[in-house]
């Protein structure tokens, strides 16, 4: 569903119930958008995000640490001039609207205490994020709004904050029954296009969920599911719920039980609204930055996809061709056998081949400007051009092939990516296998830490410990440098996909631990969400790569293959957890 005003409300009630009176410790900027609170409430410390992307905007309570830019934006220098030590002294939505006022208490240099507010405005495309004193003068925003941005509505420092321009559309909490009704019979669209058209803060998805709870088709009932669905929006009761398919991904989201998707997703009832929006929005969000931040590296390694799969399948088809190249020969001898039944002029040969068995007569064309003997000739060299471009065909088409296998493993490493210090480690890699000149020469260059990341690490029910590469350099460093020959080696088969090392300490582990080494590998490869993926495991011993070959890329003959389905529960309570800020 999108953010609408029943989940900021519902957001809104649980956060103020939890931070009223949180410290505020640290305040980071990791996107340009989204700002992260440290707050210390009572003998907790909890990390609050507040996004206001274009697609994803949000607030909510978040256990994940993401990595910081080394120098603060300007925005975040600005909130902690102000914020930090600050008390949160309440969380407000205004109206019935998708806009939540944090209000602080601060202090200044000579020790008295000033208010500041943070207006979070989780409207789409028009979110945003503003600063300002406790008389709503601008201090500053995440998004500087213009007269050239917009004609009806400025947000810069000294303007006095206004909300966003109001919608032409009803507070459904303030509604009655009456004028319901007679709006009703008025409009006799579809039950939740009529509410989405009428009534303000209503998401899709909420209003269909009001239209199905409704007992039957009349207006009277539409009512009572409308009036039941805002009483409990406005008393505060919640029922935070995930809509999973088939493979545990989540399909909607709410602040109430879905009773639509009965019996379609399975719907799960996490604690807390704060845990639904995280993990609806988590792998969702993050796909959306790396795609933002790459967007150079995709078009690369896509252009060399559709480049080398043509290329592919251009040279398989003059591979096809050269099969010919054996009758060329024949031709050149059945013609220097019977040269003396020939003349010049002539268009063409019927010989009897006496390499069948019937000895049957075939016509063999012949070129007249030429001589039987040089028209032998001229099938001779087509012959040796065939052969010549056979064997070179075959070389050519292997490489394609390794090409286009190392550009897929990156391409399945660059989606799974999850900062900009690894995309800026798969940069540094695509420079290392040659690709350097091809990418964006203005790729960013400052701004993240540069430190590089260390590979993930896991540990199996027997205490075995996993290490699992997150680019291509990453592999031939766990797979041909740090693990020893007797370690064992995991990847999906024929498929990109991260290398895993299981080091076994010269002890042999238990089926369990392989079992969950593979699905580590399974995991961590471009067939994540399949069933019964097939792996390759076997000792670092018997691996092999060859001179020249691109990153990440080994070769082995001897192997044992287990066939697993990852579970995304079992793999991410096996991790190791990672440092973060």
């Amino acid at each position: 569903m999108a953010f609408d005003a029943g989940m900021v409300r519902a957001i809104t009630t649980e956060l103020n119930t939890k931070l009223a009176g949180a410290r505020v410790e640290k305040i980071h900027q990791p996107e340009k958008d989204e700002l992260l609170f440290l707050l210390h409430a009572g003998r907790e410390n909890l990390r609050l995000t507040v996004s206001a992307s274009v697609n994803n905007p949000r607030i909510h309570l978040t256990t994940v640490a993401k990595e910081n830019p080394s120098a603060p934006p300007l925005f975040c220098t600005l909130l902690r001039k102000h914020l930090t030590g600050a008390k949160l002294l309440s969380l407000e939505q205004i109206g019935f609207e998708r806009v939540i006022r944090l209000s602080f208490q601060a202090r200044d240099e000579m020790g008295f205490h000033y208010t500041v507010r943070l207006y979070a405005e989780i409207m789409g495309k028009y979110s945003n994020l503003i600063l300002t004193d406790e008389n709503d003068k601008v201090l500053g925003a995440v998004k500087p709004v213009d007269f050239t941005t917009s004609q009806k509505r400025q947000v810069l420092p000294g303007m006095q904050y206004e909300m966003p321009p109001a919608q032409d559309k009803i507070d459904p909490t303030a509604e009655v029954r009456e004028s319901f009704l007679t709006l009703r019979e008025s409009d006799t669209k579809a039950a939740d296009k009529f509410l989405t058209t009428h009534y303000l803060g209503l998401s899709t998805l909420s209003a269909r969920e009001i239209a199905h709870r409704a007992a039957d088709d009349s207006d009277e009932a539409l009512w009572e599911a409308f009036s039941a669905f805002l009483s409990d929006v406005s008393a505060g009761r919640v029922i935070p719920t995930l809509a999973l398919d088939e493979g545990g991904k989540p399909k909607e989201y709410a602040f109430c039980d879905l009773l639509q998707y009965e019996g379609v997703y399975t719907l799960r009832h996490p604690e807390t609204v704060s845990e639904v929006i995280e993990t609806y929005f988590l792998s969702r969000d993050n796909t959306d930055r790396v795609h933002q931040r790459a967007a150079d590296l995709f078009r690369l390694l896509q252009n060399q996809q559709n480049r080398l799969e043509k290329k592919i399948a251009l040279q398989e088809g003059e591979l096809a061709e050269t099969a010919r190249k054996e009758t060329y020969q024949k031709y050149g001898e059945l013609i220097t056998a019977n040269i003396y039944r020939l003349s010049r002029g002539m268009k063409v040969a019927r010989v009897e081949d006496y390499y069948s068995e019937d000895y049957e007569t075939i016509e063999i064309p012949l070129d007249v400007r030429l001589s039987p003997a040089q028209n032998a000739q001229a099938y001779y060299k087509k012959y040796t051009k065939l052969r010549n471009a056979e064997v070179e065909l075959q070389k050519q088409i292997v490489a394609a092939k390794e090409e286009l296998t190392y550009i897929l493993s990156v391409l399945d490493t660059l989606s799974r990516a999850s900062g900009q210090t690894e995309l800026d480690e798969i940069r540094a890699e695509l420079q290392t296998a040659g690709y350097g000149s091809r990418m964006k020469k203005n790729a960013p260059k400052g701004g993240h830490k540069k430190s590089a990341t260390k590979p993930i690490e896991y540990t199996t029910s027997g205490g075995y410990r996993l290490l699992c590469g997150r680019n291509n350099l990453q592999n031939d460093e766990i797979s041909l440098k740090v693990a020893a020959r007797s370690d064992w080696w995991f990847h999906v088969k024929n498929a990109p996909g991260s290398h895993v090392v299981m080091f076994a300490n010269g002890e042999e582990p238990s089926e369990r631990d392989f079992t969950e080494a593979a699905m580590v590998a399974a995991y961590n490869s471009s067939l994540s969400e399949a069933k019964h993926i097939a792996v390759d495991y076997t000792q670092v011993r018997n691996l092999k790569k060859p001179a020249g070959a691109k990153p990440g890329y080994v070769i082995y003959h001897t192997n044992y293959s287990a066939y697993v389905t990852p579970d995304k529960e079992v793999v991410e309570g096996m991790k190791k957890p990672e440092k973060g800020a």
